[in-house]
């Protein structure tokens, strides 16, 4: 297998507003752009031709990534006109791939950080003679998720949407987000117009007889679609938790960007990321955060599992936990910003405005 799809096109609704200005897969996780984690882990796996479908803010990752050579890839780019959804997004780009109607094709989901050992899951497409083979992983609670249950040989038996009640509940299995897919099944899905690769083609193919086979890995796996994740799955890279070769630095507590500054006395832990331009000021503590370019936290200012976008600052002794700053926004002195919290791009928030304890 040498080539692969990335879908990259969604406009990550719930990470607003991190993606006002910045298509998700482009905002920094351990310090580089997350589809930099995923091209690179594509490219260890012997994948060396990957075509980006690409859509919202689609005029940001050539500039960025160029023709791929940088990370040993060949990069070609495809940027849909309307929303095709992600079986309509597939169809769109099939005509730039080089494989054979029976060769092996891998397909990302833009927003998902695995530890995937991604050639077995290739061997067992090849293996099983697949048509489709699902990468599936173990949840504790799948009600939030699409359950896909299996024979005792792996091989796909349904797919059922998320479960309302108990009964419904017949498997702790869900599609994880990673595919290898026959190229010639690729050329089935309609095109021009969107498809839901979940809940049109996967479903119909299997009504058709084909043969779609699972695999569980239940290693490390993380949809980074909200702010807590996000920064969870950045944390995680950091220290080693979530594999990557592409974390720019050691793992660690802690990762500071060549020209970021961090005073002597501040404190940053649980896997921290502070980037290029951005500055710690001293008596800061930062704990399970992301602190992107040219940031400020100012003296005394405590930052824990949270988000601060480009160019922001936090005033002096404010408290944040869970927040997600975005970009340019002025935290003033003296707030407390607490869990779920997001404050939009540029805006301001005066000293001593928001709190949740009293004044004392």
């Amino acid at each position: 297998m040498t080539e692969a799809i990335l879908l990259v096109g969604g406009k990550g609704t719930r990470l607003r507003p991190l993606t006002v200005h910045t298509p998700k897969p482009m905002v920094p996780a351990a310090g580089v752009p997350f589809l930099t984690h995923q091209l690179a882990r594509a490219r260890a796996a012997g994948v060396d031709h990957i075509v980006l479908a690409t859509s919202y803010l689609a005029e940001v990752f050539e500039p960025h990534f160029g023709d791929g050579s940088a990370l040993g890839l060949q990069l070609e780019y495809v940027t849909e006109k309307e929303p095709l959804g992600t079986g309509g997004a597939l169809r769109n780009v099939a005509g730039r791939l080089r494989s054979g109607p029976d060769e092996p094709v891998l397909v990302f989901n833009g927003d998902i950080l695995t530890g995937l050992d991604i050639r077995a899951l290739v061997d067992t497409h090849e293996s099983t003679g697949a048509d489709v083979s699902l990468h599936l992983t173990k949840v504790t609670d799948p009600r939030a998720y699409g359950l896909v249950p299996t024979d005792d040989t792996g091989r796909v038996l349904a797919f059922l949407e998320k479960p309302q009640t108990p009964e419904e509940i017949v498997t702790d299995q869900i599609n994880a987000g990673a595919y290898v897919f026959r190229r010639s099944v690729l050329d089935t899905i309609p095109a021009g117009r969107p498809v839901s690769v979940e809940r049109e083609t996967f479903p119909g193919l299997l009504a058709a007889g084909a043969h779609l086979q699972g695999m569980v890995d239940s290693t490390y796996w993380l949809d980074l679609g909200t702010p807590a994740a996000f920064v969870r799955g950045s944390a995680d890279l950091v220290m080693g938790r979530a594999p990557s070769p592409a974390v720019p630095g050691r793992r660690g507590d802690r990762l500071i960007l060549p020209t970021a500054r961090v005073a002597p006395d501040a404190k940053l832990t649980g896997g921290t990321v502070v980037g290029e331009g951005a500055f710690v000021a001293e008596g800061a503590r930062v704990c399970g955060s992301t602190i992107l370019p040219g940031a400020v936290i100012e003296p005394g200012a405590v930052v824990t599992d949270s988000l601060i976008g480009s160019r922001a600052r936090v005033g002096e002794r404010s408290v944040l936990s869970g927040a997600v700053i975005g970009d340019g926004a002025v935290v003033g002195a003296d707030n407390e910003l607490r869990d779920g919290v997001r404050v939009w791009c540029d805006a301001r928030i005066p000293a001593g405005s928001v709190r949740f304890s009293s004044d004392q």
